[in-house]
């Protein structure tokens, strides 16, 4: 089974530097941060997005915020996360049982393969799906679409997890199974929403289904 993971929430709980990121980041262009509550909303959808709500669309005070964060990130960001509990376990366990595994985030590609390549089960990511830094929009159901292609893999025998709409929503795009999950940024509500075809609590649970998925 091909199994692609989000990063943010999902995999790795990145609330602290994102949030720190964000508000250093309008900080710097004379805006005022929204509250942490609006800010958690932001974990996942592409950060010109969401600045742009914010900075009424001013496309330069956008690019000004976006590099503000990056340089940040570059600096210190990257390192403020951590595993979610069970998580490494579950990765392992899905490649020991054969599985082939990779990544599908909004994060820039520059920002998700540093926190990746550290990650101390991140060798076992066979590839990073992830927009280029210049790009104002990412769709997950495009990436979803190249990773199906890249793998030459069948929809019917793959699996979308992650913590958020977005990543229903592209694998809905895509016939793919979404799988959401409850630690993250998102809630069962919007994962239903959204098309989830299952809803899970904790990282073993991924591990039971995808074996359920095969011999079923």
């Amino acid at each position: 089974m091909l199994i692609l993971f989000d990063l943010d929430g999902t995999l790795i709980d990145s609330e602290l530097g994102i949030v720190a990121g964000v508000r250093h980041s309008l900080a710097s262009v004379g805006a005022e941060a929204p509250d942490d509550s609006v800010l958690r909303s932001w974990i996942g959808p592409p950060l010109r997005v969401s600045f742009g709500a914010v900075l009424d669309g001013d496309s330069e005070r956008v690019e000004a915020a976006v590099e503000a964060y990056s340089q940040r990130f570059r600096e210190i960001g990257w390192s403020e996360h951590t595993v979610y509990e069970g998580v490494g376990d579950m990765v392992s366990a899905l490649a020991d049982a054969g599985h082939r595994l990779a990544i599908v985030t909004s994060k820039t590609r520059s920002h998700a393969e540093p926190i990746i390549a550290h990650l101390p089960f991140g060798h076992l990511f066979e590839r990073i799906y992830a927009p280029p830094p210049s790009t104002a929009h990412s769709e997950k159901a495009e990436m979803i679409a190249a990773a199906l292609a890249d793998f030459d893999h069948p929809a019917e025998d793959t699996l979308m997890v992650g913590d958020r709409l977005f990543d229903m929503e592209g694998a809905v795009a895509n016939d793919v199974r979404g799988l959401g999950v409850l630690w993250g940024f998102g809630d069962r509500e919007e994962l239903e929403s959204a098309g989830a075809w299952k809803v899970v609590q904790t990282p073993a649970e991924i591990v039971l289904l995808a074996g359920e998925v095969i011999t079923g």
